[in-house]
């Protein structure tokens, strides 16, 4: 079998079973199991593949489970992060987050910044690896998003990784930025997400009745840790564009900036 062989086979396998984006899918399963980057599959359609790495990952992606779990990792911001069962899936929108919170650190010159609610570390070490001055406190409650945080933050050494909850104090140097994509979904709606998004982590999503528990939590700690002129930046639900900036009593200012899709996504506020 080649590597296009090994394509087509799976993208046969995934359109016959209605899967999605089966020509993506088939296309990124079987380049990376190949070892080559999706843009350099067709230098390499003749090569040699074994038949028998198919048969796991595709059972995986019939049964429904994100493309990203099974490959074990995603691209996010340039970078590779390593991703899987109990860690949220970095998302393209996210991206847009980190190129703010990057451009406004550097006006800054910030020294110490936040990443609340790390998951997989995406956006902190995104962020450190731009700013090798700043120190990036990740901060993280769950033992198995943090498995994945450690072992992508390796090799990064201006990460501190932290096993803690923002629902409590938090005993951390005063913050120049803090910056989250918190949980937001409302409990109510968890059950009207996408099947793929059931298998990503309750505790990632669920945002509490009103979807704003984790955004008071995050006022309070810029209430407490964020210094006089710092700046917060958040990602929010698509439709709390006025719902999360009622809840940032302790912020000055809070402006609602709209994502690539021209939905509300991201707010900046002034301490």
């Amino acid at each position: 079998m080649t590597f296009y062989d090994a394509y087509q086979y799976a993208l046969n396998c995934l359109r016959k079973n209605g899967i999605d984006e089966a020509d993506f899918k088939a296309l990124c399963l079987v380049s990376t199991l190949a070892g080559v980057p999706n843009s350099a599959f067709r230098f390499h359609k003749n090569d040699s593949f074994e038949e028998i790495r198919l048969t796991e990952p595709l059972l995986r992606l019939l049964g429904g489970e994100p493309l990203q779990y099974v490959l074990g990792e995603w691209d996010f911001y340039g970078e590779t992060f390593k991703v899987g069962a109990g860690v949220l899936i970095p998302r393209p929108e996210t991206e847009e987050l980190v190129s703010l919170a990057e451009s406004r650190a550097k006006e800054l010159g910030a020294k110490v910044i936040y990443d609340l609610c790390a998951g997989s570390g995406c956006i902190g070490i995104s962020l450190a690896r731009k700013l090798p001055d700043a120190i990036v406190y990740c901060v993280e409650k769950s033992l198995d998003a943090i498995r994945y945080l450690k072992e992508n933050a390796q090799n990064v050494p201006n990460v501190r990784v932290i096993l803690g909850d923002i629902l409590k104090p938090l005993e951390l140097p005063t913050a120049d930025i803090i910056v989250s994509n918190p949980p937001y979904v409302k409990t109510d709606d968890l059950a009207d997400l996408q099947s793929e998004v059931h298998f990503e982590p309750s505790m990632a999503l669920d945002g509490g009745a009103d979807g704003l528990v984790f955004y008071r939590a995050i006022d309070e700690i810029a209430r407490d840790n964020l210094r006089c002129g710092g700046l917060l930046l958040l990602e929010i639900g698509n439709e709390q564009g006025h719902d999360v900036p009622a809840v940032l009593t302790s912020l000055s200012t809070a402006e609602v900036l709209k994502d690539m899709y021209g939905n509300d996504r991201m707010i900046i506020a002034k301490r």
